[in-house]
């Protein structure tokens, strides 16, 4: 796990809600503050879908919802002339990715071992950091996994041009 802080904010956010460039992950939850707080749990609704369409991996392929069909309203909340004074997002890089963050040489965990590699970005009113971190869905020593997601966290940010320090 290792937390970046986001020296050029202004360019990070039209990263992250103007552009594609985060369309490899899935929105756990949200928290957007402005002149009220909106919360968005981005797990998908049962009772939206019909049984089929809830089974088809087509229609709903994860249990989360894609951070492309969120970002037009995530960006409809945060723009204005005014900045937030808070928010936070949690999300999830896309599963049928997870393989290409692993190193065969460098860890015998599969990605089937893997629940999540999340990334928290959070701004508090003053300043924009990320946070890496893994999930697994049973106890796992090795932390391979963790230093590996963090290498591939800084290498995605390089990039795509995104300034941070490491904290």
């Amino acid at each position: 796990m290792i937390a970046l802080k986001i020296t050029n904010v202004k360019k990070f956010m039209g990263k992250l809600l103007a552009s594609e460039a985060f369309d490899s992950f899935v929105i756990e939850e949200a928290s957007i503050s402005t002149y009220n707080t909106f919360l968005i749990d981005g797990h998908q609704n049962r009772d939206f879908y019909s049984t089929e369409e809830w089974e088809d991996r087509e229609i709903r392929p994860y249990d989360f919802t894609a951070w492309k069909q969120i970002r037009p309203v995530c960006y409809s909340l945060i723009r204005g002339t005014r900045t937030p004074s808070a928010f936070r997002f949690v999300l999830h890089l896309i599963p049928d990715y997870v393989a290409s963050v692993l190193k065969k040489e460098e860890t015998a965990i599969t990605p089937q071992q893997i629940k999540a590699l999340v990334l928290t970005v959070k701004y508090d009113g003053t300043a924009l950091t990320l946070v890496t971190g893994t999930a697994f869905h049973t106890f796992i020593m090795d932390k391979t996994v963790d230093r590996l997601w963090d290498d591939a966290m800084k290498k995605f940010l390089d990039k795509r041009e995104i300034e941070y320090e490491e904290l």
